[in-house]
């Protein structure tokens, strides 16, 4: 199999394990009576993800090929999503510590994966002479695939008296709705784990550069990458990484209950848009699709900053769009601009933001600097970006006995959108960097 297709395969299967539950799981812990919590089980993603990356990057450096690495953390985060779906059919209402354990536990190992499959993908590559700029978005491009197929599918797939099927029409059994969308994910993380170990070639560890040399402490377990924070252009953007992370899981978990939520209104309930909330968002993947490769494009006309810039702006809009649309027409054109949007949103900072990284670090600490750049983004900055964004949701909304999240959506919104425009202009002001010619 050629070796762009194969690192597209992986890419395709890393992301949809992702997509089966991310934007979804939200409407299933209102009604699994765990509503209150979304918050926390996304901030669970952010608080793995400050130690887990950069830890899983020290041993693909130095330990574990980056490949095998990659394959066994989804078989343990696999196995524990499928131990998600069990609890769930079992049990209309799961023991909440039981269920937030075994989450904790699986995305603990998923999360590292995000910025393994960078590094394994980089690594193969370059040891094949291609240039990463130019090959490795349209290989990143088929994870943003792989995102949208799973959210597709628990979207429309139900399992009920008639058995298995796919409808738009409204079921309360459809994967979006129930503990199913868990075992679709633990399934493909399985799949990966055995792909990863069969399929994908040898990332060979870096070599010593001098073997008889001692090393400290520090560069033994890898965290000299933090020395990055001793240049100021690079401190500043791992800084800025952590707060444009604060926004990255803010839809993920309230945007399906947010557009559901319509449902609650006799007017709206019948809308295709509060019917399909999980369909609805995953225009913001299918954009993200076509923005991935628009990156070397801006990289190399505008330049890492302008670029960055870009993707927080865009994160304004994202929010404010949401802010003042519904499911009905015209409304819902907002609701499909925000989602839009998104595609320059997240890629234009985080896939620009991976190859920046990627270029400034030395060859001895690419997986570890990786690992720091989801600790700031999707560790810290995800974390208390969650959490703050859970404090205000529960403030202004609250979940009705038929399990909609229904209050002040718009002021919630408005709030994130200012939050994204403040950063932005911070980030124009404070962060220099000269472009190479």
């Amino acid at each position: 199999m050629n070796l762009k297709v194969r690192l597209s395969v992986m890419n395709f299967l890393e992301f949809a394990v992702w997509g089966a539950y991310l934007t979804s799981m939200g409407n299933y812990l209102g009604k699994a009576g765990m509503g209150a919590e979304i918050s926390w089980f996304y901030a669970i993603q952010g608080i793995v993800s400050i130690f887990m990356p950069t830890l899983m990057g020290i041993v693909a450096d130095k330990w574990i090929q980056p490949q095998r690495l990659l394959g066994l953390c989804h078989l343990a985060a696999g196995a524990g999503m499928i131990a998600l779906c069990l609890i769930g059919a079992n049990q209309a209402m799961p023991d909440k510590t039981v269920f937030i354990t075994i989450y904790t536990l699986s995305v603990a190992f998923y999360m590292p994966t995000l910025a393994l499959s960078n590094t394994v993908a980089f690594k193969i590559l370059q040891d094949r002479g291609y240039d990463t700029v130019k090959d490795f978005p349209p290989i990143r491009v088929l994870g943003t695939v792989g995102f949208i197929a799973t959210m597709w599918f628990v979207n429309c797939a139900t399992i009920g008296d008639g058995g298995f099927s796919l409808t738009l029409a409204d079921n309360a059994n459809k994967f979006q709705y129930t503990h199913m969308q868990f075992c679709v994910s633990g399934l493909l993380g399985i799949l990966l784990f055995v792909y990863s170990f069969f399929m994908l070639p040898q990332c060979k560890l870096a070599e010593k550069k001098d073997k008889n040399k001692k090393q400290s402490l520090v560069e033994m377990f890898g965290l000299d990458a933090f020395k990055l924070f001793k240049t100021k252009k690079m401190a500043l953007f791992f800084i800025f990484s952590g707060l444009l992370g604060m926004s990255l899981q803010v839809t993920n978990g309230y945007a399906t209950p947010f557009i559901t939520h319509f449902k609650a209104d006799p007017s709206l309930a019948d809308t295709f848009a509060a019917n399909n909330a999980t369909l609805l968002v995953s225009i913001s993947q299918i954009a993200e699709a076509f923005c991935i490769l628009l990156i070397p494009f801006f990289l190399k006309r505008y330049g890492i900053k302008n670029v960055m810039l870009i993707a927080m702006f865009a994160w304004v809009l994202r929010f404010g769009f949401f802010g003042l649309g519904d499911p009905a027409f015209p409304g819902v054109t907002l609701f499909i601009l925000s989602c839009l949007v998104y595609g320059v949103a997240f890629d234009f900072f985080n896939v620009s933001g991976g190859l920046f990284v990627n270029a400034a670090c030395s060859e001895d600490i690419k997986a570890s600097a990786q690992g720091l750049f989801m600790l700031m983004t999707n560790g810290l900055g995800a974390t208390i970006g969650t959490l703050l964004a859970g404090e205000i949701v529960n403030h202004y909304c609250s979940w009705t006995e038929d399990g909609f999240l229904v209050g002040d959506w718009q002021t919630c919104w408005f709030i994130f959108a200012g939050f994204a425009l403040a950063v932005g202009v911070s980030f124009a002001m404070m962060f220099k960097h000269k472009e190479d010619k």
